[in-house]
């Protein structure tokens, strides 16, 4: 993949990186310029997804939208059908499958080791007491499509949905715990319900976690893993670490392997330890999206998938509203 233009509506910053590139003020300026563009990348204001989807897909360019994909379910059921109208990739950026403990979560249910799962407790934490910036768009409730159930939730959704599937149910709180003035949610604690598997994933975020708890808790017939801390290729990738050559990018750190304690042995012994992490890499999420550009390999991350969690936050928001549990 070679970058070509870059939307900066008062700026031009990128192109002191990116020297060869055109730096466009509108979609409309890179939708112009259709025959050198093959693949959009959209980025901008959660409120903007599926205006700019929709318009590149028309002009039939490939697609790539960060979460969340939309606001509303119907917005994302309509992208996913033009997309395939328009026979263009159609993908969201769902690069948190692409984690390294989640990556290990996959790994040691399929293993069997904690035998069948009851509980899972799938966490994301920050700490910011105060509003990041006077213009923070994420932290103003007057911002279509602001607060931390879109922000956060669709990582920890989409990563339950591809453990699990679809819930039968959920039941949702959400809160403004900072008491910002005008501020939107900062807070939320989703339980899916899966009745049929015995099961129920809480999915949780809050900006006031000083003290990190776990980010999983996995408790199965057999035994619990516990992981606290995130995959590092965030906080590497902020450190300037190449990951298309530094062999450490998305390697964690022993210290930070998640604990085990299980009895699937043929003895009955109960084992406890460590599990190595997986390593992570955001790389393979666009490796696939070309790929499957090129014809190659199938789309991992599909709209269709992307709308189910989208279809999720609608469901937790009506759920907190009401005070009640909501079919799916």
């Amino acid at each position: 993949m070679k970058l070509v233009a870059v939307l900066e509506r008062s700026d031009d910053t990128s192109k002191k990186q990116f020297p060869d590139i055109s730096v466009c003020k509108t979609i409309h300026e890179i939708l112009h310029d259709s025959a050198s563009v093959d693949l959009l990348v959209i980025t901008s204001v959660n409120s903007t997804h599926y205006e700019y989807a929709k318009l590149a897909i028309l002009a039939k360019k490939h697609v790539v939208v960060e979460k969340p994909f939309t606001i509303k379910y119907e917005q994302a059921a309509e992208l996913a059908r033009l997309a395939d109208e328009n026979n263009v990739v159609l993908s969201v950026y769902h690069n948190r499958r692409y984690d390294s403990d989640f990556l290990t979560v996959s790994k040691l249910i399929r293993s069997n080791l904690l035998g069948p799962i009851v509980e899972v407790s799938s966490r994301f934490d920050r700490f910011r007491a105060t509003k990041k910036s006077p213009h923070a768009w994420r932290e103003n409730a007057n911002e279509i499509g602001s607060g931390i159930l879109y922000d956060l939730g669709p990582h920890l959704i989409d990563q339950a949905i591809c453990l699990f599937g679809m819930p039968s149910s959920l039941f949702a709180t959400l809160s403004n715990q900072r008491r910002i003035p005008n501020g939107p949610d900062d807070n939320f604690q989703i339980s899916l319900f899966y009745p049929h598997k015995n099961l129920t994933v809480n999915l949780a975020a809050s900006m006031l976690a000083a003290i990190k708890p776990p980010r999983f808790q996995i408790f199965g017939s057999n035994g619990t893993f516990t992981k606290f801390n995130l995959d590092p290729q965030e906080d590497q990738l902020k450190a300037g670490i190449n990951p298309l050559n530094d062999p450490s990018f998305g390697v964690e750190s022993p210290d930070n392997y998640g604990s085990i304690v299980t009895t699937a042995t043929p003895e009955n012994i109960r084992i406890d330890g460590k599990v190595t992490s997986e390593r992570g890499n955001y790389l393979l999420y666009y490796a696939n999206v070309r790929d499957a550009i090129l014809g190659s390999a199938p789309l991992a991350v599909t709209p269709q998938q992307a709308a189910q969690t989208v279809l999720v936050i609608e469901k937790a928001f009506q759920s907190a509203t009401s005070n009640s549990v909501v079919n799916l």
